[in-house]
């Protein structure tokens, strides 16, 4: 039997991340059922389970693997550049799919709401950790402390996703996050 390259295996781990991703965004969580995962991602429930053990853990896979690139995103270019990109990816909605799933995961499910606990502060302190940093180089207010400014950062990103989720519109919102970027960086003084 020949053996499946390491490539293959992400490749196809992919597949179904990507299949899926729809599907829980198109349906829910409680209505993707197996039979849809199948349909979404053109393969097997043998396949799909064994690369994630149940649903639950192929939505989390889902959840983390969106956490992991906001957090990524973040240390490089900040919480505000994440609601940038959220922005941008108005035409693909998946992702606002996963997030609202999790959002009302951590409401109604209290072992969910504890295995998200690790990647929901991630996020935080790759957020505080970039503020430390603009901190130290002088680039944002000392007004206000940092784990002050980190809270205000995520109840931006809350806002924006729920905004989303109901379908209100988009047109000002890059102006809006202009003046959310602008409320955390340090005041100049013109002469």
């Amino acid at each position: 039997m020949p053996r499946v390259s390491t490539d293959q295996l992400t490749a196809r781990r992919r597949q179904i991340l990507t299949g899926a991703r729809t599907c829980f965004a198109d349906h829910g969580y409680e209505g993707a059922t197996v039979r849809r995962l199948e349909q979404y991602t053109g393969l097997s429930r043998g396949a799909i389970f064994h690369y994630f053990r149940d649903k639950e853990a192929l939505f989390l896979a889902l959840a983390e693997d969106d956490a992991d690139r906001m957090a990524a995103v973040v240390a490089e270019q900040g919480l505000v550049q994440v609601m940038r990109d959220l922005l941008d990816d108005r035409s693909d909605r998946s992702w606002l799919g996963t997030r609202l799933e999790v959002s009302r995961r951590l409401r109604t499910d209290p072992d969910f709401r504890a295995r998200w606990q690790e990647h929901s502060a991630a996020l935080t302190a790759a957020t505080r950790a970039r503020l430390e940093r603009q901190a130290a180089a002088g680039a944002l207010r000392d007004d206000v402390a940092v784990p002050v400014l980190a809270q205000y950062l995520e109840l931006v990103l809350e806002g924006l996703v729920s905004h989303l989720a109901m379908g209100l519109p988009v047109d000002d919102l890059d102006a809006v996050l202009d003046v959310v970027e602008n409320g955390v960086r340090a005041r100049t003084h013109s002469p």
